[in-house]
């Protein structure tokens, strides 16, 4: 079922990808050009990450992007679709960051959508201290629970990932009442 739910969500980011990025991280989302174009590069990275004691995940995705700074220097941003609690999911985070990084030796801008139900869940750090040596990966999380108090602002928005998110949130708040998710 987790896998079922996490390619929903990589459908949706690949089918209005400029829409999820101003949705959930609009300080990024202003530095690249879309309309120069963007790439999912699903190949590469299953060649990064097939071979991994991690395990595939389906929604994990990988985009190629351009930037508005004129130059023709691009990105790639990691997206990870989070749906459960996960022990070591930063560390994977940072992983998959450094062997994108190795693989392209480009800058990688890893992200995080966690649509775990527990509202206490949330990785956006891995960190390595001894002695004098300090690893220190922080990437940008947005949790989908943190936008059940803007049921109005997210009915008000144009942008389909407003309706997603709607729709998580009643999946998750309809868990036990199967009336109650019909009707929504």
């Amino acid at each position: 079922m987790p896998e079922e739910k996490d390619s929903v969500w990589k459908e949706a980011i690949e089918s209005y990808f400029p829409d999820f990025m101003n949705f959930f991280f609009p300080k990024i989302a202003k530095e690249i050009d879309f309309d120069k174009g963007y790439q999912f590069l699903d190949k590469e990275l299953e060649k990064i990450t097939s071979n991994s004691e991690l395990g595939k995940r389906l929604a994990d995705i990988l985009v190629k992007t351009y930037l508005k700074d004129g130059t023709e220097k691009w990105l790639l941003i990691h997206v990870e679709i989070q749906g459960y609690y996960e022990k070591d999911f930063a560390k994977r985070m940072f992983i998959y960051n450094y062997r994108i990084f190795d693989r392209y030796n480009n800058d990688v801008i890893s992200l995080a959508i966690i649509t775990d139900p527990s509202a206490n869940y949330i990785s956006n750090r891995y960190e390595v201290k001894y002695c004098d040596f300090e690893l220190i990966f922080r990437f940008p999380t947005v949790k989908i629970t943190d936008y059940k108090n803007k049921w109005e602002e997210l009915s008000n928005s144009k942008n389909p990932f407003a309706i997603i998110v709607m729709t998580h949130l009643k999946e998750i708040e309809t868990k036990k009442d199967d009336n109650q998710r019909l009707f929504w």
